[in-house]
């Protein structure tokens, strides 16, 4: 194939997901949204997809996954697949921090700030602050209420909360300007950043590789904490 190919995995989260993607060429993802079935959908997942697709393994460039934050059991089936389809196929790993995939989601344009967020428990979830697409504070742990985030609110201009905990973020948070899209990371969002990764060979060790596990909880997100 003239381009890259890249199989890409995401199970940070209830929805279990799989694509193919090429820059100019193959789009394909199947998802599965069956609550704590991501260990025993995945594989028939991937099968399926590279089946139809009339494609193997030995045909993609390498293989992403999302690195989390996220579910510690559906984080550590997507690492676990993704390493031994990298070590049995001799492919690079590619980790895509599972915040910059709902980042992705989001058209460009339409707000001036973005922050996605996976829900934690209770009122915590895992947030960032994203703005030109580009990531501005650190992936951090916060507890929500109704000041969370308001540095970011006040400062005009519509803000997107994206991810499974947008739902229980727009009960604390009040604002015109404050606009909640509940969806989940899909794996066909992974695409573009997989392809900047491969560019640079920017790869993870297969055998060491760990997702990104965030546990410790604090108030919330300040400007202090930017990069």
């Amino acid at each position: 194939m003239s381009e890259p190919v890249f199989l890409l995995i995401e199970t940070s989260t209830e929805i279990c997901s799989v694509a193919l993607w090429q820059e100019r060429g193959l789009s394909r993802e199947i998802f599965s949204d069956e609550p704590r079935a991501h260990a025993a959908n995945l594989a028939p997942m991937i099968e399926s997809l590279l089946h139809d697709a009339e494609i193997g393994l030995a045909d993609c460039a390498a293989v992403a996954v999302s690195s989390g934050p996220g579910s510690y059991t559906g984080l550590r089936v997507g690492a676990s697949t993704a390493k031994g389809l990298c070590f049995g196929a001799g492919k690079p790993l590619i980790a895509v921090p599972t915040l910059d995939i709902l980042a992705s989601m989001v058209p460009a344009g339409l707000y001036s700030t973005v922050i996605p967020m996976i829900d934690a428990r209770r009122m915590e979830a895992y947030a960032a602050v994203y703005k030109d697409g580009k990531r501005i504070t650190e992936v951090a742990p916060v507890i929500l209420d109704g000041n969370s985030f308001s540095e970011y609110l006040s400062q005009g201009g519509r803000t997107a909360f994206i991810g499974d905990a947008a739902m229980k973020t727009s009960k604390v948070i009040a604002s015109p300007d404050a606009v909640f899209l509940t969806d989940c990371p899909h794996a066909l969002y992974m695409g573009h950043a997989a392809a900047a990764k491969y560019a640079r060979e920017e790869f993870e060790d297969v055998a060491y590789f760990e997702p990104f596990y965030l546990k410790e909880f604090v108030p919330g997100i300040t400007k202090k904490s930017a990069l």
